[in-house]
């Protein structure tokens, strides 16, 4: 719980959920995120998305991305939002790609050394030429991602 409420502290116009009902008291799903960074790597970064499983496959997580990717660009003012996915992910990776997302580079066994994350990027109005999408080139380790 402490995790969540910082995040709803620090960053409450990134952190929302999408209700639903009479009363909107069933949660169909959330998205968490946050802005971080300094200069041209100041971005927007989803920490987490979730749909729940009765509510999958009606596009309820690209609304949800579309949001955090609109409060990213224009009340954070960030050059791209960044995400980290599970390697053997496939559908999650499908579904980012499809929503404009490009593969940045790979985090080795950044999953508690046990897999690979791709940290996947897209561009927002501050980078129009999409600089911040050109991929890396190498892999790096999870010790260089705290290096900055």
């Amino acid at each position: 719980m402490p995790f969540y409420l910082q995040y709803l502290a620090k960053w409450p116009r990134i952190c929302f959920a999408d209700l639903h009902g009479p009363s909107r008291e069933t949660r169909m799903g959330y998205v968490m995120g946050k802005a971080e960074g300094r200069a041209t790597n100041w971005h927007g970064h989803v920490t987490a998305v979730t749909v729940a499983p009765q509510f999958r496959r009606l596009g309820l997580a690209r609304e949800l991305m579309a949001t955090l990717e609109r409060v990213s660009d224009v009340d954070y003012c960030g050059y791209f939002v960044d995400l980290f996915v599970r390697s053997s992910n496939a559908l999650a990776i499908a579904m980012y790609e499809r929503m404009g997302y490009v593969t940045y580079r790979r985090v080795l066994d950044y999953y508690q050394g046990e897999e690979d994350a791709l940290d996947m990027r897209k561009a927002l109005s501050r980078d129009p030429d999409r600089k911040s999408m050109v991929p890396l080139g190498r892999d790096i380790t999870p010790e260089e991602l705290m290096q900055g």
